[in-house]
């Protein structure tokens, strides 16, 4: 079993123990605004479940009907845990205006306290143990879970000190409130979850990589490599596909044109990590290049170079050579 699977498999069962200790808690004090919290527990665990199913399936290598891999799967994990996240939300705003209306009379309310105050201390050390292993992974569904755990653990503290303010002054219909103030966290934390997955699942453009490797290419830059663009890159999981054309001197053989985009590729992915592809499109240069060209003693150039292009994240994504206006 891979370490990205041990890591939300024990998720899985501890946020499985958390939920029945958050249950254990409603039932001893009825407080409508710890059974919201024992609720956004049961799609915590449902979430890691999917999660656990989506991790395995991204770690499986490519075949014949998915050359690029199966890293996209944990964007879809990541939209099922959003769309989870909004409705837990919904449920607990809609079953908190109904108490407030039909309250419910609250017993325990200290020992519900120090039931759920362990709980959101196990949630956020555990989330903050998922985002820095996400971010080590490059696994969407690690950080959007170790995400959800976090935001459980605030939402958690905040239930916390509104039924310490509940015991020490009597106003019940509070714990209502508080619940519907948490409910609407939890649907504006779904939403964020939902709209970074929709961005991958859509291919939008993940400037972080892209401005990478233009950073690269700028330290490593050589003469030959008269020109960059349409350069684009996603990041599926834990790998990262880069494509861009590139520009050489179109007096070149074939051997050097593969030694030029042999470096580039290399010198990129040293950079990036180590699982990235990157596909070159080789353009010849044409006499309009020769303002910005490089190329030292050229026996062909039309006019002299009177210029040096910088490559930046706005001109290198476009699809056209910079002498293009």
């Amino acid at each position: 079993m891979q370490a990205k699977q041990k890591i939300i498999l024990a998720s899985l069962v501890i946020s499985i123990l958390l939920m029945s200790v958050k249950f254990v808690a409603y039932f001893a004090t009825h407080s409508n605004a710890i059974l919201t919290d024992a609720a956004e527990s049961i799609v915590n665990v449902l979430a890691s479940a999917f999660a656990f199913y989506s991790i395995y399936l991204a770690s499986q290598p490519k075949d014949k009907n998915h050359p690029y891999g199966h890293g996209k799967v944990e964007f879809f994990s990541a939209f099922v845990e959003g769309l989870l996240i909004v409705l837990a939300g919904l449920l607990i705003v809609a079953k908190s205006v109904y108490n407030i209306f039909y309250p419910q009379q609250l017993h325990a309310i200290l020992d519900g306290v120090l039931l759920i105050g362990i709980t959101g201390v196990v949630n956020g050390v555990l989330g903050l143990y998922l985002v820095k292993k996400g971010k080590r992974f490059r696994s969407i569904t690690l950080s959007a879970e170790g995400k959800h755990l976090i935001t459980d653990a605030i939402s958690t503290f905040g239930l916390m000190l509104g039924l310490v303010v509940i015991y020490f002054t009597g106003v019940f219909v509070l714990d209502s409130l508080i619940s519907i103030a948490l409910g609407f966290y939890i649907i504006y934390s779904g939403y964020r979850l939902v709209r970074k997955s929709v961005s991958g699942l859509m291919d939008e453009v993940d400037t972080e990589v892209v401005g990478k490797v233009v950073q690269f290419l700028n330290s490593t830059r050589k003469d030959a490599w008269i020109d960059v663009h349409n350069l684009r890159a996603q990041r599926y999981g834990a790998e990262t596909h880069i494509d861009c054309h590139v520009t050489l001197p179109y007096y070149l053989d074939l051997n050097q044109v593969h030694d030029e985009i042999s470096e580039i590729d290399r010198s990129v992915g040293r950079n990036i990590g180590d699982k990235t592809e990157f596909f070159i499109h080789a353009d010849p240069c044409i006499p309009q290049c020769c303002h910005y060209c490089s190329v030292k003693n050229c026996t062909v150039r039309s006019q002299p170079q009177t210029e040096i292009i910088a490559w930046t994240l706005d001109n290198i994504t476009k699809n056209q050579k910079h002498f293009e206006k």
